[in-house]
């Protein structure tokens, strides 16, 4: 298992120390402007400021969890809640007929993203594109994503980060070749957003639309050996 598979003793996601190092910068110089010159407007400032920078500190967050690991049993890869459930021939990455699950996240969910079952990397592919809000059906073809194909012993899957009208941003911290286990931090998307989870279309669901899920913890599937 490699370093993002194991629990981590920093609190916040990787990939956003860049940006809580400038924020907590930006939060000391507001304070120290404030206490040197005691005026309302730097009070003011260093308000907003403070509460910006606990926003951030709240939205990296990345807590240990612990994992559910069963043969075939699928979690989710992310917190946030089912958005849709649907049918179809996945055409670009596994040109197979597989049933999407898409996930929304909201400013306020964890936004690490975590693999929802064992395997080998097989593809990771970043295309850029639009930021349309991550809830729209068109969003998952058209918006900027980051696509990851997994061969498990039940077939590949895929996973897509995608952005959304505040996300960004989409992180993958794997290669092709890398083993990942099930629910190993792969990811992060900054704000909002969506992840789309393709799975081979004999997959036993075990949630429906509307159910919540956290990431690495709630059983999403379940997946038969393909030789059974």
């Amino acid at each position: 298992m490699n370093e993002h598979g194991r629990d981590r003793k920093w609190p916040f996601a990787e990939g956003g120390e860049v940006t809580l190092g400038v924020m907590t910068a930006v939060w000391v110089t507001a304070v120290f402007l404030h206490k040197k010159l005691f005026h309302p407007v730097t009070k003011i400032v260093g308000a907003l400021v403070t509460g910006l920078w606990l926003l951030m500190l709240y939205f990296f967050r990345d807590p240990n969890r612990q994992v559910c690991v069963e043969p075939g049993l699928v979690v989710s890869p992310a917190d946030g809640e089912v958005m849709a459930i649907v049918r179809e021939t996945e055409q670009r990455y596994l040109q197979a007929d597989v049933v999407r699950i898409s996930i929304f996240l909201s400013v306020l969910n964890v936004h690490v993203q975590r693999a929802p079952l064992g395997g080998v990397v097989t593809l990771v592919d970043h295309r850029p594109g639009q930021f349309l809000q991550a809830f729209r059906p068109e969003a998952s073809d058209v918006n900027e994503f980051v696509a990851m194909v997994v061969e498990t012993g039940y077939g590949r899957i895929l996973v897509k980060q995608i952005a959304g009208i505040l996300a960004r941003r989409c992180v993958n911290y794997m290669q092709p070749g890398d083993d990942v286990t099930t629910g190993q931090r792969f990811g992060l998307i900054r704000f909002g957003s969506r992840v789309d989870l393709y799975l081979p279309a004999d997959a036993q669901l075990l949630m429906q639309v509307g159910d919540k899920a956290l990431g690495g913890i709630t059983p999403v599937a379940r997946l038969y050996p393909k030789d059974v």
